[in-house]
């Protein structure tokens, strides 16, 4: 076996088709786009780069057929609530069932760490944002959403058995979306709904300028500074909703206030994945416009919680079951879909854990963020709490 750092548009190519080779025989990996993992590594597109650098190898056999790959990643941002080293990441790992190849791989990623003066790499993790590409399926192998990682059972095996620890368990809740809710719902949200300065309403494509706003208040207030999480400036909150618009449904994008000030979000979207199965990683011209033609003659009936947030001060005060309530109007009565998927919650955050477990105690899926010191000797200590 040999490594090969990947820097042709051949071994680019290698690294995208790999996982084409090892999940053809499993019926729940839907392939993602290359596009949104090229992103990843281009430095015109990733502004990870400002702060970092990102590598990738191959793993390759004696016939020089890839059996394996893996990226690591150095950002000087990087940090979790009580880290007090610096450390690094490694993501896109995907290798046969062999542990001496998944060794070579995670040496490879370790070694080049070390160099960049790292003391311990976090994995699988993305080089950015949290919401993609973060933590090892560890339970609830069913389909991926979009941007999620996806990987067969043995996978945990292969990393601990080199020495990783569970970090951190990412959990996902999931639901029927018409079932009818808890009790203690509806009597929290009569509470709120008692006083007429509570109101809640849905996003509309029209004032997308006035919710990317408030959107932005909610957020910064409810989760910039937690887990790594940074504020947004304005201009970032309209250009990502700028971006989302074309696969936005209007009814299940949520916003609650007091007085006209913005005090909670409820953010969800179609899971882009029923649609972007069919595309088999493409997106040229004609990927786009069969994505298209899908997209109006095939209903999409899963859809998925991206950010559910209440500013402090309004907090554990019914705010979270009134915003839930209200919009259970419409998509529990007006609305097609049939499946729900909350995106993962860290179980270091039992608040939001506690929200999700009083609407469903369906675990659908687990995805766990590991952890490897270099130094071995070194206590090893979970992510706290927030």
């Amino acid at each position: 076996m040999r490594i090969e750092v990947v820097s042709t548009n051949q071994q680019i190519r290698q690294f995208l088709s790999l996982p084409v080779k090892l999940y053809a025989n499993n019926p729940n990996w839907i392939q993602p786009l290359d596009k949104d993992i090229e992103a990843v590594f281009d430095a015109a597109k990733n502004k990870a780069f400002r702060h970092g650098k990102a590598i990738r190898w191959l793993l390759l056999n004696e016939q020089s057929e890839p059996i394996g790959r893996i990226a690591a990643f150095h950002n000087k941002k990087y940090r979790n609530k009580g880290d007090d080293i610096p450390v690094g990441g490694i993501g896109f790992f995907e290798c046969i069932h062999q542990q001496e190849a998944a060794n070579l791989l995670f040496d490879t990623a370790k070694n080049w760490l070390q160099q960049q003066g790292v003391e311990a790499m976090d994995g699988p993790i993305n080089f950015g944002e949290r919401d993609k590409w973060w933590g090892l399926v560890t339970k609830g192998f069913q389909p991926p959403l979009y941007c999620m990682n996806f990987n067969p059972p043995y996978y945990i095996e292969l990393f601990e058995q080199y020495g990783f620890q569970p970090f951190f368990n990412q959990i996902c809740f999931g639901m029927h979306p018409h079932e009818k809710l808890p009790p203690k719902f509806y009597d929290r949200h009569a509470m709120v709904a008692a006083d007429p300065n509570f109101s809640a309403r849905h996003f509309r494509k029209t004032a997308l300028k006035k919710f990317a706003s408030d959107f932005c208040t909610v957020y910064n207030k409810a989760w910039a500074g937690h887990a790594g999480n940074k504020e947004l400036s304005q201009q970032q909150c309209i250009k990502l909703f700028e971006q989302m618009k074309p696969v936005m449904d209007e009814r299940i994008i949520w916003f609650a206030y007091y007085k006209e000030d913005p005090i909670a979000i409820f953010i969800n979207l179609p899971d882009l994945n029923q649609w972007f199965k069919y595309l088999h990683g493409s997106f040229t011209l004609f990927a786009k416009l069969k994505f298209l033609w899908l997209k109006a003659t095939k209903p999409n009936k899963r859809f998925t919680g991206i950010v559910f947030g209440v500013v402090p001060d309004w907090q554990a005060k019914g705010v979270d079951s009134y915003i839930i309530v209200e919009s259970a109007k419409i998509i529990q009565h007006q609305l097609p879909y049939d499946e729900y998927e909350m995106q993962w919650i860290g179980d270091f955050n039992p608040k939001m854990i506690a929200v999700a477990e009083n609407l469903t105690n369906e675990r659908s899926r687990i995805l766990t963020t590991y952890r490897y010191l270099f130094d071995r000797n070194k206590p090893f200590q979970r992510h706290p709490f927030l």
